[in-house]
């Protein structure tokens, strides 16, 4: 495996300028810096400054992972949700940026913005989800330059979301070249698992539920469009929601008897772990009948520089693992701590130890939204 693929990741230059404050965060005062326009993923023409030094990212949470994939550090963001940080504290991201942990997070109460709390962190520009219209409307009355980067345009397709959003961060951040190469491993990879899938006579998929959230005895799993689906189609899984409509669709405990799933993966959205239905202490929810419980093939999605669930900068090592768990078999040449490990070290530069490879396969609680 590791001599099928390569990847190389460019170092990025630092830029060089002092702080730089936002239109609406300007001080009184301050001498205006030259201009220039981009276009985000809702088609709006921002204007930026051309040295952008101080970024929020607010409500599109696995962007702060790929932000500091991209740029190689985290010493220009100085704002981001409290969802990514709980992520970033759980990760192994601290430990090649150790100054994430500090990044403001209190702009965002009770899921909201706080406008007046992010104008006083002086941001050059906020990086935003562009379906949250609410924050739109908050920044540009604000005057705050704030770029929109979609989750949904690509169809929840996560490497071709993913390559999106790493060439538009090239854009703001003038670095256009970086961005050119930066999912190419990723594409590799995805062609190596559908070349293996397809090549299976007689693939039997297993019916797999990728459970989203369970709080307060509302189940909500993931439905025909999103993340989830993109993950079961390219691993060879079948999601038992596929026909479902909807991002993460509420079920209940009978509909989820009814398709009884042969695998079951939490995301780290939900503060349970697979041992909570192996040992049925659900509240309110008995599991004990649902095959994947009955049969050990409960897996809780890793946590690397992020959650493994929606986009990020893990997934290459997501997809190997995934296909690893679906077909164990078609993939038992795949030892996937090392491919782990490898893939760290190729694209990081960090030599992970078994204790950290420890932490990304089995996340904390913490680790939830």
């Amino acid at each position: 495996m590791k001599s099928k693929f390569s990847f190389i990741l460019l170092l990025c230059l630092s830029l060089l300028a002092g702080p730089l404050f936002g239109q609406g965060a300007r001080e009184a005062g301050s001498v205006a810096k030259e201009q220039r326009t981009v276009v985000d993923h809702n088609g709006d023409v921002v204007s930026l400054p051309d040295d952008i030094q101080r970024i929020v990212i607010s409500s599109l949470l696995p962007l702060p992972s790929v932000y500091c994939l991209f740029e190689g550090d985290a010493s220009k963001l100085v704002g981001m949700h409290p969802s990514s940080m709980a992520a970033a504290k759980n990760s192994i991201l601290p430990d090649i940026m150790p100054d994430i942990v500090n990044v403001n997070s209190s702009f965002v109460s009770g899921g909201e913005m706080n406008i007046e709390e992010v104008v006083k962190l002086k941001p050059d520009v906020v990086f935003y989800n562009a379906s949250n219209k609410t924050e739109r409307e908050k920044l540009k009355a604000a005057g705050i330059p704030a770029v929109a980067f979609s989750a949904s345009k690509w169809n929840y397709n996560v490497i071709e979301t993913f390559n999106a959003w790493v060439e538009l961060l090239g854009e703001v951040l003038q670095q256009e070249s970086k961005a050119s190469g930066i999912t190419e491993y990723a594409n590799e990879v995805y062609a190596f698992i559908q070349d293996r899938l397809a090549s299976a006579p007689d693939l039997k998929k297993p019916k797999a539920m990728v459970l989203y959230t369970n709080k307060n005895g509302i189940i909500n799993i993931s439905g025909e469009t999103s993340f989830g689906q993109f993950w079961l189609d390219s691993t060879g899984g079948e999601n038992i929601a596929a026909h479902v409509p909807g991002f993460s669709p509420t079920v209940n405990m009978e509909q989820i008897y009814e398709w009884n799933p042969d695998i079951i993966y939490i995301t780290n959205f939900v503060p349970l772990l697979p041992e909570d239905f192996y040992n049925n202490v659900i509240e309110g929810q008995d599991w004990s009948h649902v095959k994947a419980v009955k049969e050990g093939k409960v897996y809780i999605s890793p946590l690397g520089m992020y959650r493994w669930t929606p986009p990020s900068s893990d997934v290459p090592v997501a997809l190997l693992w995934m296909a690893t768990c679906n077909q164990p078999e078609l993939f038992a040449d795949i030892d996937i701590r090392e491919e782990v490990r490898s893939y760290y070290k190729r694209f990081y530069h960090m030599d992970l130890s078994e204790s950290q490879l420890d932490r990304i396969f089995s996340p904390s609680r913490e680790a939830a939204y």
